[in-house]
């Protein structure tokens, strides 16, 4: 079942790069009491999501933060190594979280993974972006296949 606004993000554990290697997130404790504007993306160095997606908020992020935001966070089914290069090639740092889900664990809980296999990509997340404060998601924008629209750091902002 896929999650909705209301819901309470599953508990599970994602991967983020530290000063001394890879590190786990606990989602109970990092959506704890905060404000975090999350997006996902189909993978890491791909067209629209290096183009487009992490770009836009990597640029807003003086503005979610002018609007009550903690944190921006993005994700994807990708390892840690690969979303650390992203966030470094992106000039990400201080401005938006990487987080690897690289198991797929926590897009599973959520119930938005898709089947990439067709271009080789195994399991992935949708692309989608979701406000959640103190755990619970209060908005909810999946994409359509292909689509880049609802899940941009425009209309998330809009949001807020």
């Amino acid at each position: 079942m896929t999650i909705q606004v209301g819901d309470k993000i599953p508990s599970a554990t994602l991967m983020t790069m530290t000063a001394d290697g890879p590190g786990p997130v606990s989602t109970d404790d990092y959506f704890a009491g905060r404000k975090i504007v999350i997006f996902s993306v189909p993978g890491a160095f791909t067209p629209t999501c290096s183009a487009k997606h992490l770009p836009g908020f990597v640029e807003k992020a003086d503005a979610f933060t002018g609007k009550g935001v903690d944190e921006i966070a993005c994700f994807a089914v990708n390892d840690v190594f690969v979303m650390h290069a992203w966030g470094e090639s992106s000039a990400a740092a201080g401005k938006v979280t990487m987080l690897a889900d690289g198991n797929g664990d926590f897009t599973k809980a959520m119930g938005l993974e898709m089947d990439a296999s067709g271009f080789g990509m195994g399991l992935r997340s949708q692309r989608f972006s979701m406000i959640v404060d103190n755990g619970t998601v209060t908005e909810l924008n999946v994409e359509e296949p292909g689509a880049f629209q609802l899940s941009s750091a425009e209309h998330a902002l809009s949001q807020l």
